[in-house]
């Protein structure tokens, strides 16, 4: 009898190909860290339930029943015991997720991996006939050099599990293409340094260390020499305006070339910012090289970017660009489209830029997937920001992290351009008052309802508003008028959140920022005298409170830590007030730097892979997605979703023409009739049936109240 894994057409694949080929390629992959016997093994087995004659019956006669075949391997792999047991994870989890370990009274109708251990399945030892079980014979790693040996395992086993479902993706696909997929990995690292040293050749040749760009070529040639050093853990401390970008990416392509690394991983915390970095990266290095991946991005509706398309699904390309948010919630998944990107992080030099906003809440879980990265997936970090964060306490004693920016203390002192004055308490009109005397300025505050109120107070000629109460598209027009009018010298007063901070390229003679985490009011400060064009003194940033007490979402102790700095008279603005800034925020922290126990997921062998993936959320505002109507191109989105259905491509261009909202915030406008379910098959995205609410000034009006009613 042949046993059959899949068919297509007049086409077979058996079992036994199918098993070979999922092998050699997850041998292939697990041995970029060392451990190819391990992906062999996993992928040989992952399938071996298919040898039972209910599935042939099932695939030979396509017939729609659903046959367990994923649960045989893992029996085989608990009974055989030692390594093995690992694996059933992998084998288990290859198509449902990586399940938690559960307990031994779970029954065979549980997921859990002692409930398939009792699972009855149909008889699938036919698979000895053409399958033997391959050794393992090496540990999965030195556990005298693990800190945790239980978290570095399951860390391990979630490795192994990505290299098992890309090869199964991938050998699956190979097949029922029959060959014909267009897949395109980029060049190698060795070509696209050597494009990186054509771009900055004339920046080289510059000696100067008294101007800004004699400055950025010293931190960049020493970004470049510092690429021959060994694989590790380093920081690049640069202040703003010191080229960070480029001079990370000479860096990164240096290094990687030097220690025989596969590609370069950005993690960016903004989509802003991502968007800027790869729109870089590309005119450097090519279109080809370069593999954006984020929620903002569609390579769904081209063909011509099919091969792109087909990269974000396990990033294998040579330069990834990517958000904090992809990138951690991939790592505690244990979901294979998720997972299957994981074993591409291994064998790279992943670049974390604005490192200082790596999630407090999840902290802990965050930097221990990062050691595991270095200490046993051949990784180098870089974490990359001008206000670094104090994580050295959280790493390993003896871990060292190695600065590339040269003369870190003298390169602040020399882009130093504002001068901090503090403003203390203000009410709404002193600070109208102040900011309607300005010719260009920039005023900061920490709420959207805020931003709306003084900018309503102060508007006029030349005045502005940006906040996430506008919509992405909308927002890109006024920033478009605001650059305009700044470059014709104009008057031009912008009211905004903190959405300014990070990626957008404004030039402001003065800016007024509410009291926030330091990091935030340094990122502010980077949008005055931007450029260092104007003196020091005649460059301004204010920072201020108000008299009334706020909520701020998530951010209350970054704002209590700062005014104590403040008060203590600390200059927040030196490499030792943010040092302190962040020492202290993570000691009051405490045990919430791991807010959701994540780590405590991962001890005595039991691991509940399940139970951390649902846990682990990076973003978890309890929001409302509200799609604006206003403008004919949203107008054809809305008809299309409404009556052809969901497809991410809409949904990722219907974005652009979205505001989330706070559950609070939404309850207002749902209990006044002005929003309602644009269909039922999706779930909390509604459009805005009122219009008068949304105006070109300010977006969605948020000053509305409960009992308000829609007057026809």
């Amino acid at each position: 009898m042949e046993y059959l894994a899949h068919i297509e057409g007049e086409r077979r694949q058996s079992v036994k190909d199918h098993l070979y080929g999922t092998a050699e390629l997850a041998g292939n992959f697990a041995e970029r860290f060392g451990k190819r016997e391990w992906g062999y093994c996993c992928g040989m087995l992952h399938d071996i339930g298919k040898y039972s004659d209910a599935f042939q019956k099932r695939i030979q006669n396509n017939d729609n029943r659903m046959v367990d075949h994923a649960t045989a391997g893992a029996k085989v792999c608990l009974e055989q015991g030692g390594y093995y047991c690992f694996l059933s994870y992998c084998i288990a989890g290859h198509h449902a997720g990586i399940p938690d370990y559960g307990n031994s009274s779970d029954s065979g109708s549980v997921g859990s991996l002692m409930g398939r251990r009792k699972k009855e399945i149909p008889d699938y030892l036919a698979y000895k006939k053409e399958i033997q079980i391959p050794q393992i014979n090496t540990a999965p790693f030195d556990p005298g050099q693990s800190v945790n040996p239980d978290f570095s395992l399951s860390f391990f086993i979630r490795m192994v599990y990505s290299c098992l479902v890309d090869a199964d993706f991938l050998d699956t696909e190979n097949f029922m293409k029959n060959g014909s997929v267009e897949r395109d990995a980029g060049e190698t690292p060795e070509i696209l340094l050597k494009k990186l040293e054509q771009h900055i050749a004339g920046w080289l040749s510059n000696e100067e260390t008294d101007t800004v760009n004699g400055r950025r070529t010293e931190i960049l040639k020493h970004c470049l020499a510092c690429g021959g050093l060994e694989r590790g853990m380093f920081q690049l401390t640069v202040p703003t305006g010191g080229g960070k970008t480029i001079a990370s990416l000479a860096f990164a392509l240096r290094h990687a070339v030097e220690n025989g690394l596969d590609r370069v991983i950005y993690v960016i915390p903004y989509t802003s910012i991502i968007e800027q970095n790869a729109d870089v990266f590309r005119k450097i290095l090519g279109d080809r090289n370069v593999l954006e991946n984020h929620c903002n991005v569609d390579y769904e509706s081209s063909e011509e970017l099919k091969s792109m398309q087909l990269a974000a699904e396990n990033w294998d390309k040579p330069l990834v660009v990517t958000t904090s948010v992809q990138f951690f919630e991939s790592l505690y998944s244990n979901k294979s489209s998720r997972c299957r990107k994981l074993h591409n992080m291994a064998n790279s030099v992943i670049v974390f830029d604005e490192a200082q906003m790596l999630p407090p809440d999840y902290l802990k879980p965050c930097l221990a997937a990062m050691e595991e990265l270095v200490d046993h997936f051949q990784c180098s970090i870089v974490l990359c920001t001008a206000t670094q964060p104090a994580l050295k306490p959280f790493f390993r004693t003896d871990r060292k992290i190695t600065e590339l920016c040269p003369r870190v203390q003298e390169q602040f002192r020399f882009f130093e351009r504002v001068t901090f004055r503090n403003m203390g308490t203000v009410t709404d009109e002193e600070l109208i008052e102040r900011l309607s005397m300005e010719k260009q300025a920039l005023c900061i505050v920490n709420t959207k309802k805020k931003a709306q109120r003084i900018y309503h107070e102060l508007k006029g000629e030349g005045v502005y508003h940006l906040s996430t109460s506008m919509y992405p598209h909308h927002r890109r027009r006024v920033l478009e008028t605001i650059r305009i009018r700044m470059s014709n010298g104009e008057k031009c007063i912008l009211i905004s959140t903190s959405l300014v901070e990070a990626g957008v390229d404004l030039d402001f003679q003065t800016v007024y920022r509410q009291m926030a985490g330091v990091d935030s009011m340094i990122q502010a400060a980077g949008r005055c005298n931007r450029e260092g064009k104007r003196d020091k003194e005649d460059s301004r940033v204010f920072f201020f409170q108000f008299d009334e007490k706020e909520y701020v979402p998530g951010q209350r102790l970054q704002i209590d830590v700062s005014k104590l700095l403040v008060s203590e008279g600390t200059d927040i603005a030196s490499l030792q007030g943010i040092k302190k800034y962040f020492e202290t925020l993570y000691h009051f922290r405490g045990e919430s730097l791991d807010k959701k126990k994540i780590l405590e997921e991962f001890k005595n062998r039991r691991y509940n892979f399940a139970k951390a993936d649902s846990e682990f959320n990076l973003i978890e505002e309890n929001t409302k997605t509200v799609f604006i109507p206003r403008e004919p191109e949203a107008a054809k989105l809305l008809d299309q979703i409404r009556y052809h259905g969901y497809t991410k491509s809409g949904m990722r261009k219907a974005g652009q023409y979205c505001v989330q909202l706070y559950e609070n915030e939404f309850e207002k406008f749902r209990g006044a009739g002005m929003v309602q379910l644009i269909s039922e098959n999706i779930t909390d995205f509604y459009e805005l049936v009122n219009e008068d609410v949304y105006c070109d000034d300010t977006g969605l009006d948020l000053g509305i109240d409960f009992g308000m009613a829609v007057i026809m």
